[in-house]
């Protein structure tokens, strides 16, 4: 690799991680190029060299932020691991990763006004992959064969850990209660919801 390409990658990278912390800190609509440019300490026409618009630069953005979250799915491939461990630790690095970017969980349900390609890759592969390997983790816990009720109870689940970020993304949101650890909700949730499968 000769010395101008390894800058080049390390400047594209540098702009992009310096974009994924102002998403993290200001939110998706609220930055900008020139935000972007300062903290990622470059000039506004090597932004555009390298991405050629805000769009596309926020586009490849999400598309490394969405595919950490697509790594959480892997997890679930894990067939040595027992089930519900399986289904916990998922839980625990996807949950993690979407704290991170809390304001990003609005966008990927397409509450957001903001729309990319990437996010549109995410759902699809939500739809296609994600959601079934949720449903099949969630039928070896619990033996259930019915679409429709893995369905539902993946949809109880989720609701349990995301409606409260979603929550905390919301201006002037009540403070519902003092957090709790991520891994202790997960427990006392799984304690409660599979102790008929024990």
């Amino acid at each position: 690799m000769t010395k101008s390409s390894e800058k080049d990658r390390t400047t594209k990278t540098n702009i992009l991680n310096a974009t994924l912390e102002l998403i993290k800190t200001e939110g998706l609509e609220k930055i900008t190029l020139r935000k972007i440019a300062a903290a990622a300490d470059v000039n506004l026409a090597l932004i555009n060299y390298y991405f050629g618009s805000k769009d596309k630069l926020i586009n490849e953005t999400l598309k490394v932020l969405l595919a950490s979250f697509q790594e959480a799915f892997s997890i679930l491939d894990e067939y040595s691991m027992p089930p519900k461990e399986r289904f916990k630790t998922f839980l625990l690095q996807y949950i993690n990763s979407i704290m991170v970017y809390p304001e990003l969980l609005q966008e990927i349900l397409g509450k957001g006004d903001i729309s990319f390609e990437s996010q549109l890759e995410y759902k699809n592969f939500m739809k296609t992959m994600g959601l079934n390997k949720i449903k099949m983790t969630i039928q070896e816990i619990t033996g259930v064969e019915d679409s429709d009720i893995l369905t539902m109870m993946m949809m109880q689940i989720h609701a349990a850990f995301f409606f409260p970020i979603l929550m905390a993304c919301k201006q002037n949101a009540p403070i519902m209660w003092n957090p709790i650890p991520i891994e202790k909700q997960i427990d006392h949730l799984f304690s409660h919801y599979f102790a008929k499968y024990s």
